[in-house]
């Protein structure tokens, strides 16, 4: 998913502690893992925990007919499957550790062998492919896709790239997407019926009842972006100089805020100090069934979106089973499940009966091409225009 929270890893900075996995992680493995000998064919998966409901996998493995041994190993945050794919990269180093040491399980990066595929967030896609973490997927695998046409245009515009990350027509495919989220705006209902006030879009941020009472993503790709989305504009815009009136929009929105953070805006929503925040549905959507007071809604003029992908680390062997697990998620039953199960909207948008949606979701999940056709991902941006970004938002939060 996208979480710019994290900063991207340098090579340089892997920390080995990143390669443990937890106990929960091996348990799970332990449980989707098939029968069989060494020989057996086998793939191995590193997903985002939550991403994938186990029932998902063990239907997958009914539907081979061969015999595989499956170990899909969820890991917490893709920053961890990130330092992952960058420690498949390092050379072993045993001349400068102690001999005793290189025989001692994760001693080294290179003991753990790269998996087949991985989760990879869209946010951390130019970097893999910048710092070659990852491989492009096969012309001729594409084609053996089923799906692949079926998906919208936008999602093979999303994954095809050129070898610097940025998006290309004419490059490869890095990646297949299996599940996306959105930007929300989430709200203490009973405080805000109070004041006859129902958020519908992003407008509804500059009220004068909400003044104080608001927290924001401490992000600037987000922040300004909503204020650009309100002024007609994109979420990408390079040149931030030719938008009247943006820093104007800014500093008003500033002064509704009472504080930014992009880890603990949703506890004091849930305690009433705050009345309305703006927030990823992968934090947003578990929190609405266990807290009743709070509802949450997609802006109608559109907004950022977030999309969990699957990638190949570059030290993957090509197989067949990768491409057919590929396929299979984007079957419309599949992705139905994946998208119910965990709360995401999936790039085929399959049809689901509403029944099959609890209540406090049915408007987030069912409206999923609408919003889709409105909103935007936060595309890669040349280093200066990042600049312009981020000095622009910190002058927005000193005024």
């Amino acid at each position: 998913m996208y979480n710019p929270k994290f900063p991207i890893p340098n090579p340089k900075s892997l920390d080995r502690r990143s390669f443990l996995i937890g106990a929960s992680g091996l348990a799970l493995s332990q449980l989707l893992v098939g029968c069989g000998g060494g020989n057996q064919t086998q793939l191995n998966v590193r997903l985002l925990q939550g991403s994938i409901p186990s029932q998902v996998v063990s239907q997958f493995r009914r539907s081979l007919q061969q015999r595989v041994q499956l170990q899909f190993t969820p890991i917490e945050q893709i920053q961890e499957i990130f330092r992952q794919l960058q420690g498949w990269q390092q050379k072993p180093n045993t001349t400068n550790d102690p001999v005793w040491t290189r025989f001692l399980p994760f001693g080294q990066s290179e003991t753990v062998a790269a998996s087949n595929l991985v989760t990879l967030g869209d946010y951390w896609l130019r970097a893999a492919i910048e710092q070659k973490l990852i491989q492009p997927l096969t012309q001729p695998e594409i084609q053996q896709l089923k799906n692949w046409t079926a998906l919208d245009q936008r999602w093979q515009q999303l994954v095809t790239r050129n070898a610097q990350g940025n998006l290309d027509t004419q490059g490869q495919v890095w990646a297949a997407p299996y599940r996306w989220g959105s930007t929300m705006i989430v709200y203490h209902r009973e405080r805000l019926q109070r004041l006859g006030l129902t958020p519908q879009d992003w407008s509804d941020l500059w009220r004068n009842e909400l003044r104080s009472r608001i927290s924001l993503l401490n992000q600037p790709r987000e922040v300004i972006g909503l204020v650009l989305k309100k002024l007609g504009n994109s979420y990408n815009t390079e040149n931030l100089d030719t938008i009247p009136d943006l820093e104007q929009e800014l500093r008003t929105l500033n002064q509704q805020v009472k504080f930014y953070s992009s880890n603990n805006y949703l506890q004091p929503l849930i305690t009433g100090d705050t009345w309305l925040a703006v927030g990823w549905s992968s934090d947003i959507m578990p929190v609405l069934a266990r807290y009743p007071q709070l509802s949450a809604v997609i802006p109608q003029s559109g907004t950022a979106m977030w999309a969990d992908l699957w990638v190949r680390p570059t030290k993957a062997a090509q197989d067949t089973i990768s491409s057919q697990w590929i396929d299979f998620c984007w079957q419309p039953n599949i992705a139905q499940q994946i998208s119910v199960l965990t709360r995401s909207n999936s790039p085929i948008f399959p049809d689901i009966v509403p029944a099959d949606i609890q209540q406090p979701f049915r408007g987030l999940l069912q409206s999923n091409r609408e919003t889709f056709s409105k909103s935007e991902f936060l595309l890669p941006l040349p280093p200066e225009v990042i600049k312009q970004y981020e000095a622009l938002f910190t002058q927005m939060k000193q005024a």
